[in-house]
This record gives structure tokens, C-alpha cells and sequence, in this order.
């Protein structure tokens, strides 16, 4: 009887130790999983947020921005949160980034001129509104692209195959950017074209490609002819305008030279003929001596008397100042009625070269 009483209480023993084991263990298991608990919710609740990004944060459907680089905080499960770039991004158009191959789909297109070229871009953007960038429509970058192409194929389909490979690049990129800005802001789904370039232009087929590089090198030798032409240009045309500027500066100075000679002699004669006036047979006699002096520099002076005999006076000089005293003295009777016989011989003298002064 005492044996059995003692094997009961051993049992309850080991009952109760492992109730209390038990019971440590739940413990132990409980702490673990608040800790875990708690654990998630403060990982949930802390993020961190770059320079170039932001950060939309939903809370019962109502978004807010943030757009603070940092660690910051929000309710788990109550918040969500999205991460939009400020960054700008891109996406080509017609090739694969990866191996630059391209995609026909996307790049074979057809001219004006119902020609046929292989056109491929590259398109730039960035988020200007994170929000309506989340939830304005489903996919914005995906209409971007959609609206991309169909502006591209418009756009080339205005141009002819020459202006699209060679001279109309630029004018056809202007084109398609103003035409896709002016529809996002349409569309208004938080997202700005930033830029939109034509990578590659090329036919599809080798032997016009060929044709074509010929042409841009044809084009290529024009400008530089049209360089040099015009760089011959403004080298000669400065140097052809200080030649005409000193032709008429000395055209200017000769004409002065001969209006203040002209005005010189004009005053020369003025005053000549006052003295003319003064002494009429004088003067005459002078001007016609200085007359012979100048045109006939070498000339003999033949002097025929009245009785019949000559004489040769040389220089000019001393018979014109002679005859001056002669004719300005009281006798007169020296030169009176004598014939004066100018000529560069006697045969002048005698085939009837004379001069008679009254």
C-alpha cells in the first residue's frame, strides 16, 4: 500500500514538471513571434529615399509625395509606398539597346517619294508628376511609345528618302518632338519628353545605301566647293575695295590738283587781261614772245629792216626786252616799220614766214 502511494506521487511530479516546461516553451514560442511581429512592422514602417527618386506614399487610397532624400517613416500596411525616378530615362525606338540589330517592325518605314528606309531613335523623358506618373493611366511609358512611333511615321512619311538619310535630320527630329510634347500635355500623364534623336537612317537594301553615300559625298564636295568660293570671296572683295578706294582717292586729289591748277590759271589770265587792258600793244607783243618761246624753244629770230638788210638776234630774251625798250621809248625810230621774220631757217624766212607787228 505504501509503495503504490509512492509511485503516484513520482507521477504527478513528472506531470508537473513538464506542464511547467510546457509552459516556458509557449512562452519562449510567444516572445519569438512578437519579436518577429515587431520586427516586420518597424522594417515595413522605415525606408529610404535617394536624391534621384521619389517617393508616393498611399494612405486609405489618398497619395501624397515625398520627395526628401532620407530615411523616413510610414504606417505599415495602412501606407504603401512606390518609388518613381526624377532621373531622366530613355528607350530606343526601331533597334535593340542590347545588340543594336534592328527591329523592323519599328524601323522600316515609307517616304514621300514611296521609298523605302530604315529609321531608328532613341527617346528621352522624365517624370515631371509623380502621381498622375502612378495613376493616371496604366502604363504611361507604353504610350509614350505608342505615340512616338505613330508621330514618327507620320513625320517620315512627309519628307522624301534623300532628306530623311541625309540634309532633313534635324528638321524631322524639331518636328516630332514639338508634335509629341504638344499631346502629353494633352494626355497629361505625368511625363515630359526631354528629347528625341534619329540614331540611324539608312535604305534597307546595300546597293542603296551605296547610292546614297555617293550622294552625301557629292553633297559633302558642294559645301566645300561653296566654302572656298566663299572664303576666295571675302579675301578678294576687301582686297578689290581698298584698290577702288585709292583709284578715287587719287582720282579725288588729281581732281583737286587740276581744279586749283585751272583756278590758277584762270586768275593768271585775269589778271593779263587787266594788264591787256592797261597796255593792249604791250601785253600783246609779250604774250605773243612767251607764246613763241614756249612752242618754239629753238627758233631764230630774223630782223628785216627797211633798207633791205637782216639780222639774227638770239636769245629770244634780248630782242623781247629790246623791243620793249624800244617801243616804250620817246625816239621809236629804231624799230619803226622793220618787219620781223620768225622761222627756224632763212628759207622759212623767204618762202614767206613773217610776222609783222603793227
Amino acid at each position: 500500500m505504501f509503495r503504490r502511494k509512492k509511485k503516484d506521487t513520482v507521477d504527478e511530479q513528472q506531470e508537473s514538471h513538464i506542464r511547467k516546461a510546457g509552459v516556458k516553451m509557449g512562452k519562449v514560442a510567444g516572445g519569438m513571434v512578437v519579436f518577429l511581429a515587431a520586427a516586420y512592422l518597424l522594417v515595413g514602417s522605415i525606408y529610404s529615399l535617394k536624391e534621384n527618386e521619389y517617393a508616393v506614399i498611399t494612405t486609405f487610397g489618398v497619395p501624397s509625395v515625398v520627395e526628401e532624400s532620407g530615411i523616413h517613416v510610414k504606417l505599415p500596411y495602412i501606407q504603401r509606398l512606390a518609388k518613381v525616378p526624377k532621373t531622366i530615362n530613355g528607350f530606343p525606338i526601331g533597334y535593340e539597346s542590347e545588340t543594336g540589330d534592328f527591329v523592323d517592325k519599328e524601323s522600316f518605314m515609307i517616304t514621300r517619294d514611296y521609298n523605302f528606309v530604315n529609321v531608328d531613335f532613341y527617346v528621352e523623358y522624365r517624370v515631371t508628376d509623380p502621381v498622375k506618373y502612378l495613376y493616371a493611366s496604366e502604363n504611361p511609358i507604353s504610350i509614350l511609345k505608342n505615340l512616338t512611333q505613330s508621330y514618327i511615321r507620320d513625320t517620315i512619311g512627309l519628307y522624301d528618302v534623300d532628306s530623311v538619310i541625309t540634309t532633313g535630320k534635324n528638321e524631322i527630329q524639331a518636328s516630332i518632338k514639338e508634335k509629341i510634347i504638344t499631346r502629353l500635355d494633352e494626355e497629361d500623364i505625368g511625363i515630359q519628353l526631354v528629347n528625341i534623336t534619329i540614331q540611324d537612317a539608312e535604305p534597307p537594301t546595300q546597293e542603296v545605301i551605296n547610292a546614297f553615300k555617293n550622294v552625301e559625298n557629292a553633297k559633302q564636295g558642294k559645301e566645300t566647293s561653296i566654302n572656298r568660293a566663299n572664303q576666295k570671296r571675302n579675301e578678294d572683295i576687301p582686297a578689290a575695295r581698298a584698290t577702288a578706294d585709292e583709284t578715287v582717292k587719287t582720282a579725288q586729289a588729281q581732281a583737286e590738283e587740276r581744279i586749283n591748277e585751272a583756278k590758277g590759271q584762270t586768275a593768271r589770265l585775269n589778271e593779263l587781261y587787266a594788264e591787256y587792258q592797261k597796255y593792249p600793244l604791250i601785253t600783246k607783243q609779250r604774250m605773243f614772245y612767251e607764246a613763241m618761246e614756249e612752242i618754239l624753244p629753238t627758233m631764230k629770230v630774223i630782223i628785216e629792216k627797211s633798207d633791205g638788210t637782216t639780222q639774227t638776234m638770239l636769245p629770244l630774251e634780248s630782242f623781247a626786252d629790246f623791243t620793249g625798250a624800244g617801243k616804250s621809248s620817246d625816239s621809236g625810230s629804231d624799230m619803226t616799220g622793220s618787219n620781223i621774220v620768225v622761222g627756224s631757217s632763212e628759207e622759212e624766212s623767204a618762202e614767206g614766214g613773217v610776222s609783222e607787228l603793227e
